[in-house]
């Protein structure tokens, strides 16, 4: 099948003109169907010969697509029409790989159409089937829409499915019509629910895919693997090959004959067989020639272990985003620098590409370090609690592959059950929100987030700080899902759990002990981590695997309990029965209630407590094992919190009732006409705020109360709410969330601060009326996120009563943003 094209040729061939400053903007890497990588940009008039080039490798039939009639070549007339643009009324975007264009799309405004422009596309026979349309209709929408169009026109011939499907399923407001043997497709460019779902949809398609062959190579090169025993290149070798890779293995060195017992080559150019993925362990002046090498041969990924980039300073930062840039020009990705390397326990690829002594057996965890030190300690102490992973990936400096693209991987992946995540950093925070609350409805997530304290950035991490308290990203985190524990301690206790017992229906904890000191421990853990707990049931230090079966069994059949702890230690004086791990596992196969235990003071998954696998590992039903009662509590909590987080209905965003958002626009572009930023005037916030149905008065009774609305750089638009009282202040009392709030969680942020009592009704006053709160916290998020101009809105205070609320002082702040949120621009690689 042949694509692509759209629009008939130009009747008038008039060079246009090019205005003053290139619109780097519009550059983006981004990530195909297939996985692989292309480089999006406008075109140039120095393209002129690229063009040449790609045109001669067309098909006729692509190019009877795009023109409606045979033309073989392009005249230099033409080739000078087609490069020379203007960026405003003439704007083409190319999409390259390599030296090479691959793909060209472009809009001519329509003179007689206001804020209507011709669209076309035409893409390369070798390339059609990657997704290039739907991509590249993206970013010139995007482009439009910065030049003030609002509607596309298409002319497409009835036979060119492929291109009318490309529209159609965009997911823009379409019509359509017939005439003179030709479709009329026009496009409304305002994007709408349906073309955000679809661009996130074939986001998420695109980033699996690329992490999918990552980690799946069929044959795998080590360049660098050095002779030097213990050397970084020799231990990546050796790993492979002791970790039994299905695939080849191509030791790459200058001078060897063979490394490790294995044929090397000079270059990865010589390898005979296909290179899918290529481990890079050589000094960091010297990766640009390896990865231009790469490029040549084909391969499709890189893991660079190397060191000596962006941890080191100005120039190691530079050459990292050059390492970068030149990777994903030749459509491969990158896995580092500075990293461990990645693994995958799939026993059809057998993957151990890292540093790591230990790799733990097979399971259903995935994990994401950021760390490639901790990395190590990591794995040594997954296998030591015998814990199982489906996948590893040690990130290090993240000047590319994140954690936000392993859950994209990881969402569909049948093998991963859990997502464990170390970060040290967020790169686009607001995706990756997006991305776990979409996550977290099927699988659970946990993180820890190291730099509480400082909420800086290690150097050589491709990613900002975070401007927000801890407490808030903390709140974030819970917003989309995400169970965050204070330590890897904590990480793996939550992990070992989630991994093979289901989650609680309920908080309701039953605990049966051996011992009434383990009991009480037990219960004091639970009272203090909110949980609805049961006295414990102490069967006494002689008690056996009789009693412990009796006393489970009424627990799992108890209607009015969500979760066992069982806690066993050996008497002090005489043996023990040796069957009672044997009752506690064949109970907890019984029902659908998760059972954490104490046994023997065991951490992890011991062997007396684990259903065994096919390949020694635990399997699902194997019951985890922590040193104190206290630990086992806390692990259960967490998944009780997310469990309910779970059940919870997600909500929806509202639609705002009397909102004029177009004049709210209007009103904010014209008070940062001259640039900025604006401290608006009173009167200029009570007009903006009647936008959206906002009322201000200079008085009030009732309950005082303060809501923000702030741009965060990393975030977007961040809700806050709390009292607004001097007592609030010194206890930071306030609660956040991202906008635009779901009408569940307006609800949840009005009860998420600890004084919310005084707002509900403390000790007989009378309530507050709370669905005022609310309603005035969604049109305020819905401000927030319409407006990015919106670098600071404070509504303080705002009195709250039974019979509503009544804004009484507004403070508001305008600044231009440096650029458009990611989230609502085309799709692109950070």
């Amino acid at each position: 099948m042949f694509f692509l094209g759209a629009g008939r040729a130009p009747a008038c061939l008039t060079l246009g003109w090019v205005t003053e400053g290139y619109p780097d903007q519009w550059e983006a890497d981004v990530v195909l169907t297939d996985g692989g990588t292309a480089h999006l940009r406008p075109i140039r008039s120095e393209d002129a010969e690229l063009l040449r080039t790609f045109y001669a490798r067309l098909s006729p039939e692509s190019i009877y697509y795009r023109f409606f009639s045979p033309r073989p070549t392009l005249s230099d007339r033409e080739i000078a029409h087609f490069t020379t643009v203007d960026h405003d009324r003439r704007v083409a975007l190319i999409a390259t790989v390599g030296e090479e264009m691959i793909a060209v799309v472009r809009y001519d405004r329509l003179p007689d159409r206001p804020g209507t422009a011709e669209v076309a596309f035409l893409v390369e026979d070798a390339h059609q089937g990657r997704g290039l349309g739907a991509v590249l209709l993206e970013h010139i929408a995007a482009a439009a829409r910065e030049r003030g169009l609002h509607r596309f026109v298409a002319s497409v011939l009835p036979d060119n499915r492929r291109m009318t499907r490309v529209f159609r399923e965009a997911g823009y407001r379409a019509e359509q019509r017939f005439e003179d043997g030709v479709i009329e497709l026009v496009l409304d460019l305002e994007p709408t629910e349906t073309s955000v779902e679809v661009m996130a949809a074939r986001e998420h398609r695109a980033e699996s895919r690329s992490i999918q062959r990552l980690l799946f190579p069929r044959s795998v090169a080590v360049i660098g693997a050095s002779r030097a025993e213990h050397s970084v290149g020799q231990t990546v070798l050796r790993n492979l090959l002791g970790g039994d890779f299905t695939g080849p293995v191509y030791p790459v060195h200058p001078a060897a004959v063979a490394v490790a017992g294995v044929r090397a080559y000079t270059s990865v150019l010589e390898i005979p067989g296909d290179v899918d993925l290529a481990v890079v362990a050589v000094r960091a002046d010297t990766v640009h020639d390896v990865v231009e090498q790469c490029a040549a041969k084909g391969v499709r990924g890189l893991i660079v272990v190397s060191s000596g980039f962006g941890e080191t300073g100005a120039q190691g930062r530079k050459n990292q985003e050059e390492l970068v840039r030149l990777a994903r020009a030749y459509g491969m990705r990158v896995v580092g620098p500075n990293c461990l390397g990645i693994a995958n326990t799939d026993p059809e690829v057998r993957l151990n590409a890292t540093l790591a002594p230990t790799m733990p057996g097979r399971g259903p965890v995935g994990f994401f370090s950021q760390s490639g030190a901790l990395g190590i300690a990591i794995l040594q102490r997954t296998a030591e609690r015998g814990l199982g992973l489906s996948t590893f990936v040690s990130a290090g400096n993240r000047a590319d592959v994140s954690g936000n693209d392993l859950m994209q991987y990881w969402e569909e992946d049948p093998a991963t059950k859990a997502v464990l995540l170390y970060l040290e950093s967020l790169g686009n925070p607001r995706k990756f929100a997006r991305l776990a609350r979409r996550l977290g409805r099927r699988k659970p997530i946990v993180a820890v987030k190291s730099g509480r304290s400082t909420q800086g950035v290690p150097l050589g991490h491709a990613a900002s700080a975070l401007s927000l308290p801890d407490h808030a990203v903390s709140a974030l985190f819970a917003q989309a899902g995400v169970i965050r524990v204070e330590d890897l301690s904590e990480l793996f206790d939550v992990a070992q759990l989630l991994a093979y017992q289901p989650l609680p229906a309920g908080d309701r904890v039953a605990i049966i002990d051996n011992s009434d000191s383990l009991g009480l421990l037990a219960q004091d853990a639970a009272v203090a981590l909110g949980l609805d707990v049961r006295p414990p049931v102490d069967l006494g230090p002689r008690a056996g695997a009789t009693e412990y079966e009796q006393a489970l069994a009424e627990a799992i059949a108890d209607e009015s309990v969500d979760a066992v702890v069982a806690l066993f230690t050996p008497p002090t004086i005489g043996g023990y029965d040796l069957s009672v791990p044997e009752k506690i596992l064949r109970m907890a196969a019984a029902g659908a209630k998760p059972i954490v235990a104490t046994y023997l003071g065991a951490k992890g998954m011991p062997a007396d407590l684990r259903v065994t696998g096919p390949d020694g590992m635990p399997a699902e039903g194997s019951v985890p094992s922590y040193p104190a009662p206290e630990d086992a509590v806390r692990a259960l909590a967490y998944a009780v919190r997310y469990a309910q987080w779970r059940r919870r209905p997600p909500g929806r965003v509202p639609e705002v009732v009397g909102a004029d958002r177009r004049r709210a626009r209007a009103l904010v572009a014209g008070w940062l006409a001259d640039g900025g930023p604006v401290d608006a005037t009173p009167e200029q916030a009570a007009e903006l705020l009647g936008c959206y149905g906002i009322a201000v008065a200079r008085k009030g009774e009732g309950v005082p109360t303060r809501i923000t609305a702030s741009e965060d750089p990393s975030f977007g638009a961040v809700i806050s709410f709390g009292l607004a009282d001097e007592t609030a202040a010194l206890l930071d009392d306030r609660a956040y969330r991202l906008a635009p709030l779901t009408d569940v969680e307006a609800a949840e942020l009005v009860r998420a601060i600890r004084t919310a009592p005084l707002l509900l009704g403390h000790r007989g006053a009378e309530p507050v009326d709370v669905a005022a709160l609310e309603d005035l916290l969604l049109r305020v998020s819905r401000l927030g996120d319409d407006l990015p101009e919106v670098a600071r809105l404070e509504l303080d205070p705002v009195m709250a009563n039974a019979s509503g609320v009544t804004v009484c002082c507004v403070r508001l702040r305008l600044q231009r943003p440096l650029g458009p949120r990611p989230e609502l621009g085309p799709r692109r690689l950070r």
